[in-house]
């Protein structure tokens, strides 16, 4: 499988990292590109240091214990999310489905892809 974030979509908040059974994602800095940008992300999914301004406009403000759009995580939330293992993913899905953003995507080995969807 590969297993990517679209960076400028993430929040932050944590959800992949917390519900991913085989631990396929690893959050980090968004003050470090060259670490951020180590999945398979495509060019213009890749950190360049400014979020997505209608996610930014939908999350910046809510106030439900993560630190939305924080620079560095604090081992609950903040921070950027990277699919360091997508190898390892077994497409339960549960990343899809938590996360805030909507920016993971996931292609299995028949190439079908598979995005976020929030509820």
């Amino acid at each position: 499988m590969k297993v990517y974030v679209d960076k400028p979509l993430c929040t932050g908040c944590q959800h992949c990292k917390d519900v991913c059974p085989v631990a396929v994602f690893e959050m980090k800095d968004r003050s470090k590109p060259d670490e951020v940008n180590t999945d398979t992300a495509p060019d213009n999914m890749k950190w360049t240091g400014e979020s997505n301004p209608q996610v930014l406009a939908k999350w910046k403000d809510v106030n439900d214990g993560h630190k939305h759009f924080a620079e560095a995580n604090d081992g609950t939330s903040g921070g950027i999310s990277v699919g360091v293992n997508g190898e390892a993913c077994i497409l339960c899905q549960a990343c899809l489905i938590q996360c805030e953003g909507e920016c993971i995507h996931i292609i299995d080995d028949t190439n079908a892809e598979y995005k976020s969807i929030y509820a």
